[in-house]
């Protein structure tokens, strides 16, 4: 594999993060420099510091702080990292998301739950009625 983003989905980037920015959030081509284009904005995958930095730079918020937050509530973030489903969203509103933040774990047997099972995706997004969700999923074991 080549292409960073599908490397950090199947966990093989474990030290850095992805960032999803909407092009209706932050409208900068010099991001695709950075990143890949995808359908609504730019997709980042870099090492977890110059993430993180990335990340403020971006939106103004401190990436764990901006986590921590996002975890009170949980929704559904798009296993491409670039959208979701806000929990918040009536279901005759359109709601999108701003941007996402997101970072894999190993696998940990001795956390137990989805961590037992295998290397897990945290991914954090902000939607455009500013609310923060989370969601988490296994990675796909390709050879299963």
């Amino acid at each position: 594999m080549t292409d960073p983003r599908e490397e950090f989905l199947a966990g093989e980037r474990p030290d850095d993060v992805a960032l999803f920015l909407a092009d209706s959030y932050v409208s900068d081509d010099r991001l695709a420099e950075f990143g890949e284009r995808v359908e609504d904005g730019v997709l980042i995958v870099v090492d977890g510091e110059r993430g993180r930095n990335a990340f403020e730079a971006a939106t103004g918020t401190q990436a764990m702080q901006f986590a921590k937050s996002a975890m009170e509530l949980e929704g559904i973030i798009e296993d491409d990292l670039t959208g979701g489903q806000c929990p918040e969203a009536p279901a005759d509103e359109e709601h999108a998301v701003q941007f996402v933040f997101a970072f894999a774990e190993e696998q940990n047997e001795d956390v137990g739950g989805i961590y037992a099972e295998g290397d897990v995706v945290h991914a954090y997004a902000k939607c455009t009625c500013e609310t923060a969700y989370s969601d988490k999923w296994n990675v796909p074991d390709d050879d299963a």
